[in-house]
């Protein structure tokens, strides 16, 4: 508090509102600038923080009831483009105290970020990870064909970050990362929350160029291309959401929205402020841009430390957009049609073949992959509209090709595909005004057996779940009907929530 500028933060963010997000702008900016305080870069003062927080985590640690990971954000933000990580610690107290967070003060480069993390490991014998966030903040940086400082990837670079970074957030509060309408014209769900305006502080704008090095699809293909240049794929991941708001609140409900921090709770006005702004103005990302999202889901096998990371580790995870919709996906070749009769996929689908961030290799001859797929909506929330595959490939001739499959819908007695495949859009029953909506379209639950009709045995592929709820009102909606305000015609006001599961990757006999 004797550093001025240190306690002008303070004091911003503890009066709250406009007043916080001006402050978390500046110290963003800081950080891209090099200009953060001395003061905030004491080891001291970082140990001892470091030190509280990991007996916070002890504390409330429950194991079998309640599991609080110990983590912290690596928050590279060179030149505005937002790189951050979430890195995630196995291990409890007694190893995490025998460091210090390697933070972007120390270095903004990822590959420095690893490095650490493998010290870490080889001092303490635990284990540990990081979780990108998605990269639509990063302009290009995020799967770019490069590394930070340039120069062209290497197998040691693609080694490195597929072993520490087996999972990616692909949707959060500053938007969503699964795909943008420019990469994939064909997929009409592909403009969900879009950020593509600029990087993290508008100070370089969006160019159409970097988009492809920013979503997940797009970054899941490019991964096929490299390893067959490198040997190793270093985009293959799992897909998680989280919220990335800085409240300690899980709130990813489209009604129960409490936004990225204190300078963005819930108020009449909150929607039509701006969020972000360049610094000549003439650029803004408004608060009703935010996403209530989202949520990670783990198949893991204990309530514990251990089992939550080893389920992320070996990517049997899947993201959702705040609905606690359940979602199981399974990859092999021997499975039937008959098998979507089960109540017991999980049973079928580990007997039979691998889970969401599993590999199949070498298909059987005149055998093509199927997949079962099954999804359960939130208990107290939307019916589902549909489920669909999304198919990522090379082909032939080392271009990279999507496909995106409805496999299962609701009102399936009344909906039918159109000639070409394609299944219509699924009615609305939202009541704006009161911000309600109701079940009575759509289906609670949503299973089925697909086999790939397109498959070839010779190329490499990864494939997805996406699962879509039906329409739901969107935060903007209850905070319209909470504070009796109208909201401007460009605000969305109704939302398909849904959920993406880790991909499943087929690699051809070598």
């Amino acid at each position: 508090m004797a550093d001025a500028t240190l306690r002008r933060w303070h004091d911003l963010m503890a009066a709250g509102g406009d007043s916080a997000n001006q402050a978390a702008i500046e110290i963003i900016r800081s950080v891209g600038a090099g200009t953060t305080p001395k003061a905030m870069l004491s080891r001291q003062l970082a140990r001892s923080v470091w030190h509280d927080y990991t007996s916070i985590a002890e504390r409330y640690n429950d194991p079998g009831r309640f599991t609080a990971l110990i983590g912290y954000e690596w928050t590279s933000n060179n030149g505005g483009n937002n790189q951050h990580r979430v890195v995630i610690f196995r291990d409890g107290k007694d190893k995490a105290d025998q460091i210090v967070p390697f933070s972007a003060f120390d270095s903004e480069n990822p590959a420095m970020l690893w490095k650490f993390l493998d010290g870490y490991t080889e001092k303490t014998g635990g284990d540990v990870l990081a979780i990108p966030h998605n990269g639509n903040l990063s302009n290009g940086r995020m799967f770019a064909l490069v590394d930070f400082d340039g120069r062209g990837l290497t197998r040691d670079y693609a080694e490195t970050r597929a072993r520490l970074e087996p999972v990616y957030e692909v949707t959060q509060i500053k938007g969503d990362g699964e795909a943008h309408p420019f990469l994939s014209p064909n997929d009409e769900f592909a403009g969900f929350e879009l950020w593509d305006k600029g990087n993290l502080d508008l100070t370089e704008l969006k160019k159409p160029e970097m988009l492809q090095y920013e979503y997940a699809r797009s970054g899941l293909k490019i991964g096929l291309k490299l390893e067959q240049e490198l040997g190793v794929n270093p985009f293959k991941f799992g897909m998680i959401g989280s919220t990335d708001s800085h409240t300690s609140l899980a709130t990813a409900d489209q009604d129960n929205f409490f936004g990225k921090h204190s300078g963005a709770e819930p108020s009449a006005t909150r929607a039509t402020h701006a969020f972000l702004a360049s610094r000549d103005g003439g650029v803004k990302i408004m608060g009703w841009e935010m996403t209530a999202s989202g949520y990670a889901a783990v198949w893991a096998t204990d309530n514990t430390r251990a089992a939550i990371f080893d389920a992320l580790e070996r990517k049997e995870v899947y993201g959702t957009t705040g609905p606690r919709m359940v979602v199981r996906f399974f990859g092999g070749f021997d499975f039937q049609p008959g098998d979507a009769k089960t109540r017991s996929p999980a049973a079928i689908g580990y007997s039979r073949g691998v889970p969401m961030g599993g590999d199949l290799t070498a298909a059987p001859p005149g055998k093509a992959p199927s997949f079962l797929v099954a999804a359960l909506k939130d208990p107290i929330g939307a019916n589902l509209d549909r489920v669909q595959i999304v198919k990522g490939w090379q082909d032939a001739k080392g271009a990279l090709q999507e496909k995106v499959y409805d496999v299962a819908w609701g009102n399936a007695q009344t909906s039918k595909p159109d000639a070409s495949g394609k299944l219509p859009p699924v009615d609305s029953t939202v009541d704006v005004a009161n911000a309600t909506w109701t079940n009575t379209i759509g289906d609670p639950e949503l299973i089925t057996v697909w086999t790939d009709p397109d498959f070839d045995p010779a190329l490499r592929a990864f494939y997805y779940a996406r699962v879509l709820e039906i329409p739901t009102p969107r935060w903007t909606a209850y905070d319209a009907k909470q504070f009796g305000v109208q909201m401007p015609k460009e605000v969305p006001m109704t939302a398909q929530q849904r959920a993406y599961t880790s991909p499943i990757w087929y690699t051809p006999k070598s």
